[in-house]
């Protein structure tokens, strides 16, 4: 860990991955989550067996392959495999499946789905932003679209969160996570703000606290007990993010880098 901000309910931290960690992630969960490999193999699976077609004759007429993704849907991607292990997420319907036009980014969080705490089940939301600026916080973050903005929106936003709700309320019937969201459900019924925001920095620069910290004293001064927010950092080696989408194809294709 580089450093660590903030005290409950809003709380900040930066680290690091070496190049060894940065490929392994790639190479593995990063990998199947950019390119949502679960998803296509679900679709392909149930398409043969409803159509009676062939999963080669499936993947050959809906021209169904891997395109060589944008480095900050690397990003993402990234971000969502470390929330899913480190803190307990659960991000069950990517939006490239609603995408109807290849590398467009729907609105709303980069990342719907939920975070289990114990027994208990929180709608939680992360918006994640990818910078190689040689600025201390670059401009990803400040600024009307920044990352604080953003996470203000997530957290004062009724309607935000209400569409957000009814994004995975439209799709929860009958999947595997279907229990989640009632669980998640019933805490946000019970209190609006009974939520779990995440913002997440990517940045292959030297680690430094400014990236977050004041966003961190920001966020502090209009707090809600019930809305836990965490900023996170993550530092990769220098130059490494321009090679994120090209490391990350060679990977799915077989390649060794």
């Amino acid at each position: 860990m580089e450093y660590q901000l903030g005290s409950h309910p809003i709380t900040g931290r930066g680290f690091s991955y070496s190049d060894d960690e940065l490929n392994l992630a790639l190479a593995g969960k990063v990998r199947d989550v950019v390119f949502d490999v679960e998803g296509q193999t679900q679709m392909i699976n149930d398409l043969s067996v409803d159509t009676g077609f062939s999963k080669d004759q499936i993947e050959q007429k809906l021209k169904i392959d891997f395109h060589k993704p944008e480095d900050w849907r690397v990003g993402e991607g990234i971000a969502e495999c470390y929330l899913s292990v480190h803190r307990q997420c659960h991000f069950p319907w990517p939006d490239n499946r609603d995408e109807r036009k290849r590398g467009s980014s729907l609105p709303g969080a980069d990342l719907v789905g939920f975070q289990i705490v114990g027994n208990d089940v929180y709608f939680a939301y992360g918006e994640v932003k990818t910078s190689s600026e040689n600025k201390y916080p670059p401009q990803v973050v400040t600024g009307r679209s920044g990352l604080q903005a953003q996470i203000e929106d997530l957290r004062d936003n009724e309607q935000t969160k209400c569409t957000l709700v009814k994004y995975l309320a439209y799709r929860y019937k009958g999947r595997s996570w279907e229990s989640l969201f009632k669980k998640a459900a019933k805490n946000l019924l019970q209190c609006p703000r009974n939520i779990r925001v995440f913002g997440f920095l990517i940045r292959d620069t030297q680690p430094n606290q400014k990236d977050i910290e004041a966003r961190i004293n920001n966020l502090a001064k209009n707090q809600y007990p019930e809305t836990h927010i965490e900023l996170l950092a993550l530092y990769l080696p220098s130059q490494s993010i321009s090679q994120l989408s090209s490391k990350v194809m060679q990977y799915q294709n077989g390649g060794v880098v």
